[in-house]
């Protein structure tokens, strides 16, 4: 008997795509922003950052921009792209600065907590 695993799907219903590479992101790492049950932060939202939203990062306890390579971690600039938990972009959304959404590449468990409608507002359209 084989079984087959379904792709993740994103918040438009179709496959989940690739967030980024470079830097390499996501829980697993693996450049998605696929999650599961032990991902308590749910790094599921596909975001293009911003220098407001990383002076905001930094202001609630969450410095995304100084680098930790002990983790791997080269540390963001502005335009990069990044799984986001999906509690940090709502904060941020409420403060004013939340990044522009990468609609394809953000995981649909987001919408168990944030309508389309308000991630389809901050969408990055793309040519």
């Amino acid at each position: 008997m084989s079984f087959s695993v379904k792709p993740a799907l994103n918040v438009l219903g179709q496959d989940l795509q690739a967030c980024s590479m470079n830097p390499l992101t996501g829980y697993f790492r693996d450049g998605c922003c696929n999650t599961r049950e032990d991902d308590t932060g749910r790094h599921v939202v596909c975001v293009v950052v911003t220098e407001a939203f990383l002076e905001f990062s930094i202001a609630a306890g969450n410095d995304l921009s100084t680098p930790h390579p002990e983790y791997e971690f080269p540390g963001l600039n502005p335009g990069d792209r990044w799984c986001l938990c999906l509690a940090r972009w709502k904060q941020a959304h409420e403060a004013g600065v939340a990044p522009q959404v990468i609609l394809g590449a953000t995981h649909q468990s987001a919408l168990k907590m944030v309508p389309l409608s308000l991630l389809q507002e901050h969408a990055l359209l793309e040519a």
